[in-house]
């Protein structure tokens, strides 16, 4: 089976300025989700940006693609949520909770995470890119 990438929104907007650490593995994998959490945090900083419809045009787009599908939470959800929380909160090393819920999907659907950021370092047991 090929490489399938979990989407952090820092990476979304990197991949639609160009950045090759971002276009490259999204070129390369097989699949690509974007947590329902980031597709919210992308929408919400469209909002309040001066290109919110062309923004939200490109989204789309992306969306539309065959390899792209939004991830959303369940209850099986919130048990690896849960797992990873008492993980964090026993190293003290807590990270935002919308993090922590595209944490948890990455966990839960054994995906690559696709992120920049520093604070998911604090999960070694998440596979990134």
């Amino acid at each position: 089976m090929g490489m399938r990438i979990a989407l952090d929104a820092n990476r979304y907007v990197d991949f639609t300025r160009g950045v090759p650490e971002a276009v490259e593995p999204l070129r390369r994998a097989e699949r690509i989700h974007l947590p329902l959490i980031v597709l919210a945090e992308l929408r919400a900083g469209f909002a309040c940006g001066t290109r919110a419809l062309e923004n939200e045009r490109n989204l789309v787009r992306f969306l539309n693609r065959p390899r792209v599908e939004v991830l959303a939470p369940d209850e099986e959800t919130s048990h690896h949520y849960a797992r990873l929380y008492r993980q964090l909160r026993v190293q003290g090393t807590p990270i935002p909770t919308n993090d922590l819920w595209i944490a948890a999907l990455v966990a839960q659907h054994d995906l690559l995470l696709l992120a920049r950021d520093a604070h998911f370092d604090r999960l070694p047991q998440l596979p990134r890119i």
